[in-house]
């Protein structure tokens, strides 16, 4: 099996609905754009990225939303050397189609009470949906590296809930875990570091709003 030396996940750049959270009344958020500083974001984080890859090979896989082609554009990385697919499976959690403001506004507030991983938004999905979908994915991924010609690097560009729920499922955290975190900021980027010993790290840990409360002795 040829894993990677390293998967890094990477958050897209800021877009119009991180700064005006009204634009999803009139677009759809898959349709979201890059603003001028996340342009920016991406186009930095780009610089790191290539320095990171070298002129290794990279399998790369982009969620379906504009924000994160956009970001991955900028990157920048030499296209002889990367192989790119579009995955639909590491799109952003499904607040549902046009939304209200003050609806959404309301329903985060009971997704605060309720937990992030459980609470479902309506005509949309819950953290433990993504979870799901993120499995099956990482399900594929790891079918992918029993090609001896697999690139020594994977990157995914993706969001920050994705970014979480990719670690919390390929780490093994706990619930509790998941709910202490916070999201990377715009165009931020975490690595998975395959070890000699055969077992990936992470590079940098995700911050913490809070301690986790495990329910029993899992945590």
């Amino acid at each position: 099996m040829a894993r990677p030396r390293r998967i890094v996940l990477i958050r897209h750049g800021e877009s119009e609905g991180n700064v005006d959270d009204t634009v999803y009344e009139r677009e759809p958020d898959h349709a979201l754009a890059l603003t001028g500083a996340g342009l920016r974001q991406a186009a930095e984080a780009g610089g790191a990225v290539r320095e990171m890859f070298g002129d290794e090979r990279v399998s790369a896989y982009v969620s379906p939303y504009r924000r994160t082609h956009q970001t991955f554009r900028e990157l920048r990385l030499d296209p002889a050397q990367v192989r790119v697919r579009e995955e639909p499976r590491l799109r952003e959690q499904d607040w549902g189609n046009w939304q209200d403001r003050e609806d959404v506004r309301r329903q985060k507030a009971y997704r605060d009470a309720y937990g992030h991983f459980f609470y479902r938004f309506a005509q949309g999905e819950s953290g433990a949906d993504v979870y799901d979908r993120v499995g099956a994915f990482l399900e594929s991924l790891w079918r992918s590296f029993e090609d001896p010609q697999h690139p020594p690097n994977v990157l995914i560009v993706t969001h920050g809930l994705t970014m979480r729920l990719f670690c919390m499922r390929w780490f093994h955290w706990t619930v509790a875990d998941f709910e202490s975190l916070s999201n990377p900021g715009n165009a931020e980027w975490r690595t998975l570091l395959l070890g000699p010993d055969g077992r990936y790290t992470l590079d940098r840990p995700f911050e913490r709003w809070c301690e986790p409360v495990p329910y029993g002795a899992t945590g």
